[in-house]
């Protein structure tokens, strides 16, 4: 890593994104030495224990050096690019005589590294030697080309490999002169589709944008590797019976190893540590909620809820918070140090969403205060956010329970593990038609099963027992919203 001496050279260091948050891995650099950039522009993703985040520059200038290669992971505080605010040209870039890979690595000069970075070369992601304050993650191999990624696919589904070619063709020169954007721009994509396309080995550059002003989406980048499949099994021949292949090709497929980080490892750390802290009981009881999903419908044609998210799940939020106003002690914290319950008299409703990052759990801050409109908005808000990848860290913390819907996979009910810090977690099992006594008759209702667990050090049985009767109360009757709330 080259030292900056020059005045007139800032150096960016890794900021706090999160509260308290010691380290971040550098998931994507959106700048190259040599770049101009301004203040307030994207220059990373990086990825924390809560969630990934853009980092912008905070002034204008000549980027000089990218200090860390992507997937490193850096401690708060640490230099991590070097800007020329005075607007200095960058670095010379080296001798095109000689490709970078025949030069020995012994010979070369300790300035070296930063010299054959400067002068744009997509094989570089970054430049210079990580210093002791950082650790190098294991990388993932390299990427596989949008062809060998339908190889893979049609493996998966046919279960043998495509035949090979009847014989074999010359590479196809490298379209990067014909791929890149015009004027050297970058392709638009959002964070979470950036990530699709290199786990699949996309290139962003070969991808035709259909979403709004060029921006690329998940669907552009699955067409883009559909697109590639005949390309993949070209020229077709008389495929062998999938007796006769060789068995060598299931070999390397047998096993997947994917890095703990990043959110899984943050989730994996907290569950472990609620696990063996808090001690679990969960209830269950099974609920007709047959009016509710009447009343879901009702809601969808009223007026003040035009353009709004709807759906069961904003009623069974609603019945929770209605039962937390009627018993709040269960809306508390355990103080171990202190050794003292810690009542909220607020509630940051936390609902676990599933994502391509992990799940995660962002919470509706003061959730308790809302009408039921502002609450169906916030849970859009909140969807869309974490759908997009774009939940902040201060979002998922302060939460004090949560809703977790594993009805939304089929599955009847679960055991939820409480979230640090919280007394209490509702897990929602899947509605649907089962038959049930109706007045006095036997009759097809929309039947689920709630399963609440809580925290036993300061949440009793008879507590447990009351809030959750209550919910399925409310959920079985809805008019109870407006006779208890």
């Amino acid at each position: 890593m080259t030292t900056m001496t020059e005045a007139s050279v800032r150096e960016f260091k890794m900021p706090d994104v999160g509260e308290g948050l010691t380290e971040a891995e550098i998931l994507k650099w959106y700048v190259q030495p040599g770049d101009t950039v301004t203040d307030g522009q994207v220059v990373c993703e990086v990825e924390t224990a809560k969630a990934a985040v853009e980092l912008p520059i905070p002034y204008d200038g000549v980027v000089r050096d990218l200090h860390f290669p992507e997937g490193t992971t850096v401690d708060v505080g640490t230099a991590i690019i070097a800007v020329d605010v005075a607007g200095g040209s960058a670095p010379p870039a080296p001798a095109a005589t000689q490709p970078a890979a025949a030069q020995p690595a012994a010979a070369a000069p300790a300035e070296e590294p930063k010299a054959a970075g400067s002068g744009r070369q997509p094989v570089l992601v970054g430049y210079g030697v990580a210093t002791s304050s950082t650790r190098r993650r294991p990388r993932k191999g390299p990427e596989v080309p949008v062809q060998q990624a339908s190889t893979a696919i049609q493996t998966e589904l046919n279960g043998h490999a495509p035949p090979a070619p009847a014989a074999p063709a010359p590479a196809a020169p490298a379209p990067a002169a014909a791929a890149a954007p015009a004027g050297g721009e970058r392709p638009l994509a959002k964070p979470p589709v950036r990530k699709l396309a290199k786990d699949l080995g996309v290139d962003l550059t070969t991808v035709v944008p259909t979403g709004p002003d060029g921006i690329i989406t998940r669907e552009d980048v699955h067409a883009a590797v559909a697109a590639a499949v005949p390309a993949a099994s070209e020229p077709q021949v008389a495929p062998a019976p999938a007796a006769v292949q060789a068995p060598a090709s299931y070999d390397t497929t047998r096993e997947t190893r994917i890095p703990v980080k990043g959110v899984r490892k943050a989730t994996a750390a907290a569950m472990v540590g609620s696990a063996f802290t808090a001690p679990h009981v969960t209830e269950f009881v099974t609920v007709d909620v047959t009016r509710t999903m009447k009343l879901v419908e009702e809601l969808k044609a009223d007026k003040e809820f035009a353009g709004l998210r709807v759906n069961p799940l904003l009623l069974i939020a609603k019945a929770l918070l209605v039962a937390i106003r009627r018993h709040p002690d269960v809306n508390a914290s355990w103080d171990e140090a202190a050794q003292e319950i810690v009542v909220k008299h607020y509630v940051n409703l936390g609902i676990a969403a599933a994502t391509p990052r992990g799940l995660i759990v962002p919470n509706i801050k003061d959730a308790h205060a809302k009408t039921l409109p502002q609450l169906a908005e916030s849970l859009g808000e909140l969807v869309a956010t974490a759908r997009d990848g774009k939940t902040s860290p201060a979002a998922m913390q302060g939460g004090t329970v949560t809703i977790t819907n594993v009805g939304v996979f089929g599955v009847d009910t679960g055991t939820p593990i409480l979230n640090p810090g919280e007394s209490a977690i509702l897990a929602v099992g899947a509605i649907k038609p089962q038959p049930w006594v109706h007045k006095g008759k036997v009759k097809p209702r929309q039947v689920t099963t709630l399963a609440l667990s809580f925290d036993h050090r300061l949440v009793d049985g008879e507590l447990g027992s009351k809030v959750l009767a209550d919910v399925a109360a409310i959920l079985e009757q809805p008019k109870r919203l407006i006779t208890w709330a």
